[in-house]
């Protein structure tokens, strides 16, 4: 008979709340952090793609658990954003109540899917309890120098009425727009509040070494904050200006035969001839238009325009083109290069299509391309025969002593624009006095929460929805005005330090203080993170972020250790039955609630655990999905109203033992595919046996292991033996190496070479004991019967053929 999975989902989901089952521990003396990359709580709810990330992490927690540690498995949400604004803004609806609706919405789709989160740890990055300690750690940056006001060129939607993040922008018919709702975006300069995370570069690089993260995320973060060691070269102008160019290779400075700026770099309204000057407005106008992504794609078209100025070169004294580009980034180094078109790929697109010069300063075969590698230098005066090495030194030595170059290292990671002009969002704790100085909020008085009200509409000022609540931007403290802060922080700052906010909780949402005695004996326990796992998208930007946060609480002594997060797994995406990514659109979105109900929980965490490997993107599939539930209904059969023995025959004693090891070795490795073929290889094993001669504890090893996947029929399983529940309280099986050791083999038995019977027997049987066994064969024996045996042919522990007339 097969289980009804909605009987026994309710049953044991009710006795889990009822007994606190996966309560956090601490009483081992082994812990296991492991961590989800929190959902953001949508009004769609939960996908499967969420189920297969949730799941893998699920399977570690419960065999940690069962391997006696102290295990932190928790959940919150990522719960402000511009989702919820746009929604609330849209239909009138406060999205603080939209978003709680969500949350609950989510933590019931958690929760029927057996997961094994302790909920009294749950947080909202939008309750007050929680970002009362983000606005504590801003305060924290501040006071070390590492927040500061600036004016800063931002990506700026004026339907939407706030900054957007490079990842909240899209190009639609070469224009810059809105991911949410499609709106016009262009760059602005505004002043901003920013996080100086370029400090950190160097420590967010060396940190990188020690950490067990996919080799792919670690170069991502790398290239990211892209460390160069160059030189500063000064040029100066025809107009007499300075003007300062980076590069990474000072020996290639005889090639240089132009100039190229970013388009916003400041010293262009100087340089520009005014005959040049609409054409360099109106490209300036243009790259306005330009994604920071787009403006990096080295597949465009190269455009740009001549300002009609020079530039002498410093060591020969010609005169050299000065141009502007969208292709060089006025964020990176000094916002100017000079351009090498003989070396650069970038620059020799450049300068084919405006017809300027091209000097070969590195020994080429071929001058038709860009030589990019080493070679001996040419045409390069004192330079002329050195190699690459050779060259970097000594032109180093002269730009330095001639006082035209100093030594730099230069990074590709910008400070962290950190204003939004939105309401939902963190407010700053942070309040102006009439002279416009920076007065922070005293920590006593935290949080600053946000306002109630219904009007959020954008300011249309460039300031935040919360500017339309004079009551709230005006105060009056010891007889003194102040007004806050209106922009608010962006959905980053809650994600940045989640990881601890878990560690401090209590109960939901109620959170001890970060900087107590009690706090830091908490994170000296748990931390750092022992798995975390979650999608490829934040591979950069939120790891890079909580990184940075981490080590500068380290610094300051409030965490035991600089990194975070030790192991890092990407899953993989489930994609459609078409291999297409899932999207409403595409109408290929499977819904994990009507899987749940018409294939339960089990089989679909079972389903999505043996697709393939935990990183890989493959398709869904319904045939797939009809397996997994037909294997778990063969599995309860085994188990159900069948009397086991309590004496070991061993018939199982090697396939038991064998897969408890390699499962358990699969498990660790996190590749559950493999791991659940074992356990198919013991229940085919059982089903060979009689059933009421199975060694009884070889079925409860079997649903041991099998319950860390599928929870509701372990559970099930496991109090049908008799036993107690909970089954994630027991201990894991173990194997015993002895076991391991095949003592018997199958003899196949033949008869003019054509299989007529076989026998399990012991190894190392002789040539006659094998012969004497083929012959009491009732097959082997009806065909020997009166014939004559011609030859006896025996292959020790393998075979037995007897040659007949």
């Amino acid at each position: 008979m097969d289980f009804s999975h909605r009987a026994i989902e309710k049953k044991w989901r009710l006795y889990w709340e009822q007994n606190k089952t996966y309560q956090t521990t601490n009483t081992h003396d082994k812990k296991s952090y492991i961590l989800d990359m929190f959902p953001y709580p949508s009004g769609s709810g939960l996908h499967v793609g969420h189920v297969k990330g949730y799941t893998a992490t699920d399977i570690i927690a419960r065999y940690k658990r069962m391997n006696g540690y102290d295990v932190l498995h928790p959940i919150g949400y990522d719960a402000f954003g511009l989702p919820a604004e746009q929604y609330a803004l849209k239909t009138g609806n406060d999205p603080r109540e939209f978003t709680l609706k969500n949350i609950a919405v989510f933590r019931e789709q958690l929760q029927k899917l057996g997961f094994s989160y302790d909920y009294e740890k749950e947080v909202n990055t939008s309750h007050p309890n929680f970002y009362k300690t983000t606005q504590w750690i801003f305060e924290q940056l501040y006071q070390q120098g590492l927040a500061e006001l600036r004016y800063a060129d931002v990506n700026w939607c004026p339907e939407l009425g706030t900054v957007l993040a490079n990842e909240e922008v899209i190009v639609v018919d070469n224009k810059m727009v809105s991911e949410v709702g499609g709106f016009p975006v262009v760059k602005k300069p505004m002043r901003q509040w920013v996080l100086l995370i370029t400090k950190y570069a160097d420590k967010l690089l060396t940190g990188l070494d020690a950490l067990d993260w996919p080799s792919s995320v670690k170069e991502l973060q790398r290239n990211w904050i892209g460390k160069s060691e160059g030189m500063e070269i000064n040029f100066l102008t025809t107009f007499g200006d300075e003007l300062k160019v980076f590069t990474t290779r000072p020996d290639t400075i005889y090639g240089v035969t132009y100039l190229v700026l970013a388009p916003e770099n400041p010293i262009i309204s100087k340089l520009t001839a005014v005959e040049q000057k609409a054409s360099v407005e109106a490209y300036q106008e243009l790259t306005q238009q330009k994604t920071e992504l787009e403006r990096k794609d080295d597949s465009r078209p190269k455009t740009g325009v001549f300002l009609g100025s020079y530039a002498l070169h410093p060591l020969t004294g010609e005169k050299l083109p000065i141009w502007i580009a969208d292709y060089v980034l006025n964020d990176y180094a000094t916002g100017a290069v000079m351009a090498v078109p003989a070396h650069d790929t970038r620059d020799w697109e450049f300068a084919q299509k405006f017809n300027l010069p091209i000097k070969f300063v590195l020994e080429s075969k071929s001058q038709i391309k860009p030589f990019i590698g080493d070679a001996k230098h040419i045409n390069s005066e004192t330079l002329n025969g050195l190699t690459t090495t050779k060259a970097l030194s000594v032109s180093k030595k002269i730009l330095s002593e001639q006082k035209i170059g100093v030594v730099k290292t230069n990074y590709k990671l910008r400070d962290w624009l950190f204003s939004r002009q939105r309401f939902y969002g963190e407010p700053f704790p942070v309040l102006y006095n009439d002279q416009d100085e920076i007065i922070l909020v005293d920590p006593a008085q935290l949080p600053v929460t946000l306002p109630s009200g219904e009007y959020i509409k954008p300011s249309g000022t460039g300031e935040s929805p919360l500017a339309n609540f004079p009551d709230w931007v005006n105060i009056e403290q010891n007889n003194q005005h102040y007004r806050r802060e209106t922009n608010t922080m962006p959905q980053w700052a809650g994600s940045s330090w989640y990881f601890l906010a878990y560690i401090l909780t209590n109960t939901p949402n109620e959170l001890i203080d970060i900087n107590s005695p009690e706090a830091r004996e908490r994170f000296k326990k748990w931390l750092p993170v022992d798995l975390y796992v979650g999608g490829q998208e934040h591979a950069v930007l939120h790891l890079l972020y909580a990184r940075f946060w981490n080590q500068v609480l380290f610094d300051q002594k409030i965490v035991p250790y600089a990194e975070p997060f030790q192991k890092l797994v990407n899953q993989g995406m489930i994609l459609g039955p078409n291999g297409e990514k899932m999207s409403k659109s595409k109408g290929n979105v499977i819904n994990p609630d009507e899987i749940i109900e018409t294939h339960g929980a089990d089989a679909l965490r079972l389903y999505e655990m043996f697709m393939g490997p935990i990183d890989a993107s493959l398709p869904w599939s319904y045939e797939g999905l009809d397996g997994a539930m037909k294997w778990l209904n063969r599995v309860y059969r085994l188990v159900s109203g069948n009397q086991f023995s309590h004496e070991n025959n061993h018939h199982l004693d090697f396939v038991y033992h064998q897969v408890v090891k390699n499962y358990t070795e699969m498990i660790t490795d996190l590749k559950f595919n493999t791991a659940i073929s074992q356990l198919m290889v013991l229940v085919n094993a059982m089903y060979k046996e009689e059933l009421v001669t199975i060694y009884q504890p070889y079925v409860e090893g079997l649903i041991l292991m099998l319950s860390v996947i599928t929870p509701y029929l372990g559970e099930e399983m496991w109090s049908l033996l008799g036993h107690e529940p909970s089954v994630i309280l027991q201990p894991w099986p173990v194997y015993d190496a002895e076991k391991l050791v095949l003592t018997t083999t199958t003899v196949v038995f033949q008869v003019n070479g054509k299989v007529r019977g076989k026998a399990v027997v012991k190894k190392g049987l002789s040539q006659q004991e094998l012969i004497a066994l083929a012959k009491k064969d009732s097959h082997v024996e009806a065909y020997l019967s009166g014939k004559e045996i011609v030859k006896e042919i025996v292959v020790l522990d393998k075979i037995v053929n007897f040659v007949i007339e």
